[in-house]
């Protein structure tokens, strides 16, 4: 009887070893899932582009020279739709193939973030900050932050600027926190978009409108009373953002600014909306 009861206890021990050998085992197989994982995420979004056969863009509907809703045709127009038709040509070999939705300042990385949208070609300038929310292709457009007065105004430059001046900008910007480093106490009116800014500045409400050299051109070839001052203040590297983590989109369009750079069409895109050939 001991020896029987030996016996089974034996088993039951050879028993315990064997499931604890395939919970071990189980374990480890399922450490290298996250890996896998991790790259079809990565591949997820130009997956589905290529299924869907459309890029959907989100860009900006009041920046003149850059993206800007003709009212005559209900067309957006401007350097950075003709950048998103150029994508669309190299990733889907189709120019047409684009889904434009409108973003701005403050709304673009929330769209992007929340899959309304595949990637945002909106003057959006590259920091760090922004960085930690989403992935950014190279510079597709190389920007410097100035100032718009109305014609005649004592504001020659960022060194007229004081803590009693009023700077109108819009929500969301880098244009904001740069000012507000250059001037400490400066008064900043914020507005949802560049258009409600500039109709702000024309009613009054502000000494002078901040933000990118290149979108305050497009205001001041809207009405001829106001003008852009001073030399750059701050250097405003534009890239194209896409969600965190999507690489292959990023890889694809790194791929088809190279592209564009070597074979001029970037270079006729910059001459056809800014009047000039790149310098860079």
């Amino acid at each position: 009887m001991k020896n029987q009861k030996r016996y089974t206890m034996k088993k039951l021990a050879m028993l315990l070893a064997c499931m604890v050998a395939i919970v071990t085992v189980l374990g480890a197989c399922s450490v290298t899932k996250p890996t896998s994982s991790s790259t079809a995420s990565s591949n997820a979004l130009l997956d589905q582009i290529k299924e869907r056969d459309k890029l959907i863009v989100g860009v900006k509907y009041d920046t003149k020279l850059f993206g800007l809703k003709n009212p005559s045709t209900g067309d957006v127009e401007g350097f950075d739709i003709d950048m998103a038709h150029a994508l669309a040509k190299s990733i889907l070999g189709d120019a047409s193939k684009v889904e434009f939705k409108e973003v701005t300042s403050k709304t673009r990385i929330p769209m992007l973030n929340n899959g309304d949208i595949d990637m945002v070609i909106a003057t959006m300038t590259i920091t760090d900050e922004r960085k930690k929310e989403v992935d950014f292709s190279d510079v597709y457009f190389q920007a410097g932050q100035s100032l718009l007065v109305k014609k005649g105004s004592p504001i020659k430059g960022i060194e007229d600027v004081t803590a009693d001046t009023t700077v109108l900008a819009s929500k969301g910007a880098t244009s904001i926190k740069n000012i507000e480093e250059k001037v400490p106490g400066v008064t900043v009116l914020e507005f949802d978009n560049y258009q409600d800014a500039f109709n702000a500045l024309k009613a009054g409400k502000g000494d002078a409108l901040t933000t990118d050299d290149a979108i305050l051109y497009g205001m001041a070839a809207q009405d001829p009373g106001y003008e852009v001052v001073g030399k750059p203040f701050t250097d405003e590297p534009y890239g194209i953002a896409v969600k965190k983590g999507e690489t292959k989109v990023v890889e694809a369009i790194n791929k088809a600014l190279t592209d564009m750079k070597a074979d001029k069409s970037y270079n006729e895109i910059y001459k056809k909306w800014i009047g000039k050939e790149p310098t860079t």
